[in-house]
């Protein structure tokens, strides 16, 4: 307490200690695959896709990384991590009359890490590329002009600096056509001197990419395990999973052994939800093959749509056949934005889809639906929907997509929302007080329609006393709170029940 010496009026400014809970997000997706260029196996975090062409640069031949996240976008996305991976998903072989990759380290003045400049491989054969260092048109301190050129093509990026901020020559070169810059983390890069360098044209070494390229090391910050360093992710997407299946450098186990080990990081992750590709060109029964005798996952942190869609490629405009899953993590969000995280996310349209590869009868949607396959259908004046939203999970409990992703929603922001509780004392004081911040948060949702009842009493329950917090507990510096809920479910079969009565016949109760 403060200690008054003086005669006076004080005010004080106090806090009542307990906090209200707050929602946190529901749609942020996280895409791993090959881009042209970027940062490699550090998550970047982009809000359009501006911004992605800045950092990862245009559409790929040979990767649907950029149509993917294109797709996200296209479908209501706001939100999204990308993460580039080593390697590519075509063999070597295959880059024969292509502008080879090439590097150059740049003379430097003064102390610090050099900087080093690598050429972007291109599907067109070109001249090699040259990197010229001038005086910046304003002069200062460690600023100097950059000047990139191959054949008749230049690019010039003026006043940019070795130190950090928005004129930082990396940051600047994501915007080249030609080259990149080797970011450098932890030491301070040394200003180049002025002259005329030319990029290495031998082909470095190359690879195609593996199981482990995909996955990573949590450790290490690789792969899409580096992603769980990163809390507000909700949907994990590896759409070029299936291009290194389609080039033939992965096989069907390896497919399998990468979607196992997407459905174990969410499963560790607890918060987020993986949407898995099938291999192309499946038909429905091979679909059910696949998904019994081949994958045979069971998990409710993951879930499964087929078939797979033709897009119209922007780059070129011919169509392109690809997996969905990009565009479904699209849907899931402008399904967040619009109804909410239980709303289920299916019956909405997917936009920007020209085509699927696969249509199917309703006697084998019948066959595909009970084991988790959500199918993508076609409507005749109604679009191309979605028309599933299971899980892959065998315990029905945990059927529906939107329960699944409702209780990571309550999950997360009842625990972000109590950290204040750490450390109090263990009391009746503080027991009441978060019974009571949880029912109010609770009583939020319950109003906007996610849980089941005509009165918060019906929907659900929260329980924290002397019963389930004994002495035993509180000596071991425990508090527990007792949570029940029940969540809205989606109505997957609709029945109109029509019957014949005769006229003036009155209907029974």
């Amino acid at each position: 307490m403060p200690s008054y010496m003086s005669p006076g009026v004080y005010v004080e400014e106090v806090s009542s200690g307990s906090k209200p809970i707050e929602g946190v997000g529901t749609a942020v997706a996280a895409f791993v695959g090959f881009a042209a260029k970027g940062p490699l196996n550090d998550p970047v975090l982009v809000t359009n896709w501006t911004q992605f062409v800045e950092t990862f640069g245009q559409f790929t031949e040979g990767a649907l990384l950029a149509h993917a996240v294109y797709g996200y976008f296209t479908n209501g996305g706001g939100t999204a991590y990308v993460v580039r991976v080593a390697g590519g998903p075509g063999k070597p072989a295959e880059l024969n009359g292509s502008r080879p990759g090439g590097l150059a380290e740049l003379p430097s003045r003064g102390d610090g890490k050099p900087l080093v400049i690598r050429s972007l491989e291109s599907a067109q054969a070109g001249p090699p590329v040259s990197v010229e260092i001038q005086d910046p048109s304003e002069p200062g301190d460690d600023v100097f002009k950059l000047v990139v050129r191959s054949g008749p093509e230049e690019e010039v990026f003026d006043n940019v600096t070795t130190r950090r901020g928005a004129a930082n020559v990396v940051t600047a070169l994501r915007k080249s056509k030609l080259v990149t810059a080797d970011e450098v983390k932890g030491a301070a890069l040394a200003v180049p001197e002025p002259g005329v360098t030319t990029l290495a044209t031998t082909e470095p070494a190359r690879r195609t990419a593996g199981v482990e390229d995909y996955v990573g090391d949590a450790d290490e910050r690789t792969g899409f395990s580096g992603l769980e360093a990163v809390d507000d992710i909700t949907m994990l997407c590896v759409p070029d999973l299936m291009t290194a299946y389609q080039a033939g450098t992965l096989d069907l186990a390896g497919v399998k052994a990468v979607q196992l080990a997407m459905i174990a990081h969410c499963e560790l992750m607890s918060d987020r939800v993986a949407i898995l590709d099938p291999p192309p060109g499946l038909r429905p029964q091979q679909v059910k093959d696949w998904r019994l005798n081949t994958a045979g996952y069971d998990s409710k942190y993951a879930a499964l749509y087929w078939p797979w869609v033709q897009v119209s490629d922007p780059s070129s405009g011919k169509p392109l056949w690809m997996p969905p899953s990009g565009h479904v993590a699209g849907v899931w969000a402008r399904n967040d934005d619009t109804r909410g995280v239980h709303k289920a996310p299916a019956n909405e349209v997917l936009r920007g889809v020209l085509e699927l590869q696969s249509t199917l009868t309703r006697g084998e949607h019948d066959q595909l639906n009970p084991i988790g396959v959500n199918c993508l259908r076609f409507f005749p004046g109604q679009g191309i929907r979605i028309w599933g939203a299971r899980t892959l999970s065998s315990d029905p409990e945990w059927r529906y997509l939107n329960v699944r992703r409702l209780f990571n929603y309550l999950e997360k922001s009842i625990l972000g929302g109590t950290h204040w509780v750490v450390f109090e004392p263990n009391d009746e004081f503080l027991w009441s007080s978060v019974e009571r911040i949880i029912s109010m948060f609770l009583r939020r949702v319950w109003r906007t329609g996610a849980l089941f009842g005509r009165t918060p009493e019906e929907a659900y329950y929260v329980k924290c006393d002397a019963e389930n917090n004994p002495p035993e507990n509180r000596d071991a510096g425990i508090l527990t709170v007792d949570i029940g809920i029940a969540p809205v479910k989606p109505a997957e079969f609709v029945v109109f029940r029509l019957s014949q009565f005769a006229d003036g016949t009155e209907l029974q109760e």
